[in-house]
């Protein structure tokens, strides 16, 4: 029994040493907006301003249904529906350039943000 489980063990390790790799970078997106008239992008509770191009993983979380979660920017375009209120996570890859994340009923009224993508 003991050799099952030292075995189990070194199966899940190894499997993680593999995919760590081809996900490392895949974490630590947050983006939200809503309840009120905020929204933003987050790496590590801290505003994002400039990240390296590569592929992430970002938590959407849209707290109001009068508000929409719209990301874009070079060969992205991606956003929650304005009567949309919930949690998503989408995958997504960041090229050089410069990325909006908005809301689109609320923009002009400043409900928008924007980060660098550097190679």
């Amino acid at each position: 029994m003991k050799r099952i489980v030292i075995s189990l063990a070194a199966a899940v390790t190894a499997a993680a040493v593999i995919l760590v790799p081809a996900y490392g970078k895949a974490a630590g997106l947050h983006g939200e907006v809503g309840p009120g008239f905020k929204i933003e992008v987050e790496k590590a509770g801290k505003d994002l301003k400039t990240i390296k191009a590569g592929t992430y993983r970002i938590k959407v979380e849209d707290k109001a249904t009068i508000h929409n979660f719209h990301l874009f920017g070079p060969g992205l375009n991606k956003k929650t529906g304005v009567s949309f209120k919930g949690e998503t996570t989408w995958t997504i890859k960041l090229k050089v350039g410069r990325y909006t994340y908005q809301c689109d009923p609320h923009h002009l009224g400043g409900m928008r943000g924007h980060f660098r993508v550097t190679a």
